[in-house]
């Protein structure tokens, strides 16, 4: 039997639980207290900014910034146990790899990683860090901004998009039952962070629009590719989208 509590609460405790490596604790959890997770995702993402950005602010007046992207990245998939990027992988050798619907999810099945799988990793994470290395001493707030705003996208289309994964054991499954209410609270977090950049003169008015503006089409284009291919959603697609919405924002923000 779960603990009883405030899902809308105990959500926020849950969600470090399902996307970081962190030992929060707080076992065992209710069906809603997963369906609420959702809501804070932006908001884990937004601390483990904070925790890159801590980092990477070290490390750059010593060993510059070409290292110091690389050893972020490298300490962001330890703390995410590299969670979104398994699901980049496997979304790349299904998508990449199979005609069929059959085909597709058998693949999604397989921890193997394939040519597609890896080719993807190649790039996604060859583009972090060398567009981090270029943001140079704006960095840091790259970081924060980017590592919330990128796991905005994928709660929306959790309400757009029926969950096709046949196991209905899945965690992933109870996580994303995620509704309009879970979606909007969500937005709010990385909200608040880029208001609060303008507002104090780090980030310029027209790059906050154009980072909306790429959050809209990533959710847009991602449902659109995983409705025609697979029907709906599955827990790796939602991965696959966070890896790409990290890659677009911190794309968006080192535009010249």
């Amino acid at each position: 039997m779960a603990t009883r509590g405030f899902a809308p609460i105990r959500g926020c405790r849950a969600a470090f639980v399902f996307l970081t490596r962190f030992p929060v604790g707080g076992f065992p959890y209710a069906r809603d207290d997963w369906r609420w997770s959702t809501a804070y995702f932006p908001f884990v993402g937004a601390a483990l900014g904070l925790l890159q950005a801590t980092l990477a602010a070290v490390l750059l007046p010593n060993l510059g910034p070409a290292t110091t992207a690389l050893l972020v990245v490298g300490a962001a998939m330890m703390m995410t146990g590299a969670f979104h990027e398994d699901g980049l992988a496997d979304s790349a050798d299904a998508l990449g790899g199979a005609y069929e619907r059959e085909k597709l999810f058998a693949i999604l099945k397989d921890s193997r990683i394939g040519t597609f799988g890896a080719a993807a990793l190649f790039v996604s994470l060859g583009l972090r860090v060398t567009l981090l290395a270029s943001l140079d001493e704006a960095m840091p707030l790259a970081l924060l901004l980017t590592q919330s705003a990128a796991r905005t996208p994928p709660i929306w289309l959790m309400p757009a998009l029926p969950y096709v994964t046949a196991d209905g054991e899945a965690k992933s499954r109870l996580v994303t039952r995620a509704g309009l209410a879970q979606a909007a609270l969500a937005t709010l977090w990385p909200t608040l962070l880029i208001v609060g950049a303008v507002r104090h003169g780090a980030l310029t008015e027209g790059r906050a629009i154009a980072l909306a503006v790429a959050a809209v089409a990533i959710a847009a284009l991602c449902a659109w590719r995983f409705r025609v291919r697979a029907g709906g959603l599955t827990g790796d697609f939602l991965g696959a989208t966070e890896q790409v919405g990290e890659v677009t924002f911190l794309a968006v923000l080192a535009w010249a």
